[in-house]
């Protein structure tokens, strides 16, 4: 049976399509042109890695003091659209600037700018999914978006590639090059956000008061201690903040990794080029399998699948190596968001999604606090840049316990 959507929900799965745009690129050319700018400043390989690593640290760090507020304050009728363009528009703005900017410091101060407006755009993004389907469908509509997300990001990659390595032969700068594929990226994704944008009216709220901000803040209050009280959400986030973080590390700095250790550039694009063509339809095979066994099962197998994924990545030097890599993230990296999302989804109060998913996308959703701070520090300790990628392994397995517990209690929760 096909699954048929709403004009609503393929304009919400389309703005997955637009921000996927700007991800690819983060996981992608920017590293290789902060590199580039690094190196010309004289920047040793061990410490670009240890920098992006820190930046990437750094946003988190904002969106998660950030997330809960402004989502608390989303929930509030009519605020939820308002504020996702606001920081929509930031994103935009500063993905713009980085094609324009020479200086190493300047360019890293700048993507935290545009990484977080990035970021807390999906704090938004993701809190409408209630709004705009059901909790039967959510499962399937958070994978579509994934799916979509994954294939349709290739388009602008592929023509932002496409003038970067082609760019001498054109006569171009690294630096035009550079400004050119910024510039398709952030056109891509603002006009990705405009369906959205328009038709999206928010369904669950709580009525403006007086006092929105203040308010906000009082309830907010309120829902760290309902999440104390839910058990089986305190676990799930407690578990999505380990093995996600693991998640969007390798996503974050694999590029990163591979020019650390000295592999072609056009290898490694190419070769995260084929994560999102995996990516596609492995998200929609893992789906239709999980309405036969169950998001949790599939989630639990996405995770191991993970920390094995890890482990691997220690012994990582040859290209051949870093394709084989690409595909296994590809296998099961859409996945693993998309149910994590759904799931979460299901067993949050609707009328406070932009508050719970505030706390949800602070575990990981824009970058990888945790995972990016242990491979910079224990790379630079050790002088050995796999063993900081092998530490990642420790959140996986982590993850992977508290995740079960927390299944355990929920379907204790819906028994009693």
């Amino acid at each position: 049976m096909n699954f048929k959507m709403t004009p609503l929900e393929k304009r919400w799965v389309l703005y997955d399509v637009g921000n996927s745009a700007f991800s690819m690129l983060v996981s992608t050319i920017f590293p290789i042109y902060f590199n580039y700018l690094a190196e010309n400043a004289g920047i040793s390989d061990v410490d670009y890695l240890a920098y992006w690593g820190y930046a990437s640290s750094i946003c988190t760090l904002l969106v998660a003091l950030m997330g809960p507020t402004l989502g608390a304050v989303a929930d509030t009728k009519d605020f939820k659209k308002r504020i996702f363009k606001v920081v929509l528009f930031i994103g935009v703005a500063g993905c713009i600037t980085l094609g324009f900017l020479s200086s190493w410091i300047w360019f890293l101060g700048i993507f935290i700018l545009a990484k977080t407006g990035y970021s807390a755009s999906l704090v938004f993004y993701d809190a409408m999914l209630t709004d705009v389907t059901e909790p039967e469908r959510m499962d399937t509509v958070s994978s579509q978006g994934f799916a979509w997300g994954y294939i349709g990001s290739c388009i602008p990659f592929v023509a932002s590639l496409g003038v970067v390595l082609g760019g001498g032969s054109l006569g171009l700068s690294m630096q035009s090059s550079m400004t050119i594929a910024f510039i398709i990226t952030a056109v891509w994704w603002l006009l990705s956000a405009v369906p959205l944008l328009i038709s999206y009216e928010q369904k669950y709220y709580i009525e403006s008061t007086a006092h929105v901000i203040r308010n906000s803040f009082r309830r907010l209050k309120n829902t760290f201690a309902d999440i104390k009280k839910e058990k089986h959400i305190f676990l799930f986030l407690l578990a999505f903040f380990f093995y996600i973080d693991g998640v969007y590390t390798i996503i974050d700095m694999a590029t990163a990794y591979g020019q650390a250790l000295g592999l072609d550039t056009t290898g490694l694009l190419l070769a995260l080029l084929l994560t999102q063509v995996v990516a596609f339809p492995s998200v929609l095979l893992l789906n239709r399998l999980a309405k036969k066994v169950g998001s949790t099962k599939i989630l639990t197998v996405c995770i191991l699948a993970y920390l094995f994924i890890a482990l691997y990545a220690y012994g990582l030097d040859t290209q051949r190596d870093f394709w084989i890599l690409a595909v296994m993230v590809g296998l099961f990296q859409g996945t693993v968001q998309a149910l994590s999302r759904s799931y979460f989804g299901k067993i949050i109060p609707v009328e406070k999604s932009g508050e719970y998913f505030g706390l949800y996308d602070i575990c990981g959703k824009g970058a990888a606090i945790l995972g990016t701070t242990l491979v910079s520090v224990m790379s630079q300790l050790t002088g050995r840049m796999n063993v900081g990628v092998a530490t990642i392994s420790v959140l996986f397995v982590i993850g992977l316990v508290l995740f079960g517990k927390a299944v355990k209690l929920n379907e204790n929760a819906q028994k009693s």
